[in-house]
């Protein structure tokens, strides 16, 4: 069975789905987020690990 690019393509991007959540909301520890979904993400816990740290709260920047 083979896929074509586009079936291709949806899967790549849901991979990275975790790391482009944390950069939107701009999560103080996106390397960590982007890191372990590469490397982890891979796994269903390590992409679930990667999303709730990219959906953590964010704490109110100080002026």
């Amino acid at each position: 069975m083979t896929y074509g690019p586009a079936t291709i393509l949806f899967f790549v991007a849901l991979y990275f789905v975790p790391t482009v959540v944390g950069a939107v909301r701009r999560v103080p520890n996106i390397g960590s987020v982007i890191v372990i979904n590469v490397f982890l993400g891979w796994t269903f816990i390590g992409w679930v690990v990667a999303l709730a740290m990219a959906s953590r709260s964010v704490p109110a920047r100080q002026s």
